[in-house]
């Protein structure tokens, strides 16, 4: 990586290699289309850049600025990505919305977030019917909308939080300062030995922790290239890892099983140099990247921190007791540990919740304007059990109480059930 991609500004990106090749659009090109059949858009980091200024303008041009908030339902788009930045150059906060969620749930994030403005995809608009909001244009009304003229810097103004993201089931929603993203970016860089001659699928939403902050950001911040997929189909990704030769494949164990179970799996394995999937998962999927000399590094991350514990790539020959799923150590700026049922710090070999805390860790829960409630950046009240947090929350001095439970074993690394 170049030493001057210190930060999230697309912009130096563009200056420093302008034609590389940033995202690939793998999606089919007709909904009809047949299983394995892929159209390709390829979008350079100079191109991405301009989408990004773009899209800032007229953001800007419908009175968009700094501490405002703009939510966006759609699958994966090259527009999520341009978004994210234009919300960046505002001092906006980008909330992507699971095109996931029913009509009876969609409404429980922007009951949180009470955005300025929504963007939605055309395919989401019987989604949108039932959004308790009425500002809201499409992706394709955006792209027409006129910039006036109006520029925008390449910078981040103001204190809102750069990216808020929801739940499975629409709340708790975490804020994510850009400095937090960075250090996000940095730790899978670290982690995983991400670089910029990477090529990467994309199979989980860039709605959630793991598409957007694990994978698509990291990339990215790199110098990547990322491929992009609308809707995942497990064809589509075998095809496009072994065409456009993917050297690393993240992802959930579903999606994973089902690129293994390809007939093409063969081919795309032997591009692929290492694996990452979401634990728990059991040691068949394992077997199968494996058995084709892909090793795979098993990872626990949260809503709260995208990525929290993880093995490294060469650690992919460990193993657990057969009820466990290892996944590793602490990764670069995360800080864990296991307490008892009281709150007690356990020490060395132990089972017990784990905490997390560290820059990696999410800046707070947002909260809906106008409450008397905390206000982020500060962490807020732990949620109820209703917003799918179970007994998670921060606790004292920064920690983050995840619920889950976890073995660290006498050499550090932790285990779960």
């Amino acid at each position: 990586m170049e030493a001057t991609a210190v930060t999230l500004s697309l912009a130096r990106r563009a200056d420093h290699f302008p034609d590389r090749t940033a995202i690939v659009d793998i999606s089919e090109a007709r909904l009809s289309a047949p299983a394995a059949t892929i159209h390709e858009d390829r979008v350079s980091y100079g191109e991405l850049s301009a989408i990004a200024a773009r899209t800032a303008e007229r953001l800007a041009a419908l009175e968009i600025g700094s501490g405002d908030t703009v939510c966006l339902i759609t699958r994966n788009r090259i527009a999520v990505v341009g978004l994210f930045f234009a919300c960046r150059r505002l001092g906006a906060t980008l909330a992507p919305v699971s095109h996931l969620l029913t009509p009876a749930s969609v409404e429980r994030p922007f009951d949180i977030l009470e955005p300025e403005l929504v963007v939605a995809e055309a395919a989401q608009r019987d989604l949108i019917r039932s959004v308790p909001f009425d500002r809201w244009v499409t992706l394709e009304e955006l792209s027409e909308t006129d910039h006036a003229g109006l520029a925008v810097d390449d910078r981040r103004p103001g204190e809102a939080p750069l990216l808020a993201l929801h739940g499975r089931s629409g709340r708790p929603v975490a804020g994510y300062a850009s400095e937090t993203l960075e250090r996000n970016c940095r730790t899978g860089i670290a982690t995983w030995g991400l670089a910029a001659d990477d090529v990467v699928p994309l199979t989980t939403p860039l709605s959630a922790p793991d598409g957007l902050v694990r994978v698509a950001l990291s990339v990215l911040y790199v110098g990547g290239t990322l491929l992009l997929d609308r809707a995942f189909d497990p064809g589509d990704a075998t095809r496009a890892i072994a065409a456009e030769g993917a050297t690393l494949l993240p992802g959930r164990p579903a999606a994973l099983r089902d690129i293994a179970a390809e007939s093409g799996f063969d081919a795309a394995a032997d591009s692929l140099e290492r694996a990452i999937c979401a634990a728990p998962v059991d040691g068949g999927v394992i077997d199968a990247y494996r058995d084709r000399d892909v090793p795979v590094a098993r990872v626990y991350g949260r809503l709260e921190c995208p990525t929290a514990l993880s093995e490294g790539v060469a650690d992919d020959a460990r193993v657990g007791d057969a009820d466990e799923s290892p996944v590793g150590r602490p990764v670069p700026d995360c800080r864990a540990r296991l307490v008892d049922d009281d709150g007690s710090v356990l020490e060395g070999a132990a089972v017990g919740r784990i905490q997390l805390s560290g820059p990696v860790v999410a800046d707070g829960y947002v909260n809906a304007a106008g409450t008397d409630d905390e206000q982020w950046p500060e962490p807020a009240p732990l949620p109820s059990a209703e917003d799918d947090a179970g007994d998670s929350g921060w606790v004292a001095d920064g920690w983050f109480d995840t619920g889950d439970r976890a073995r660290r074993d006498d050499t550090g690394n932790y285990h779960l059930p």
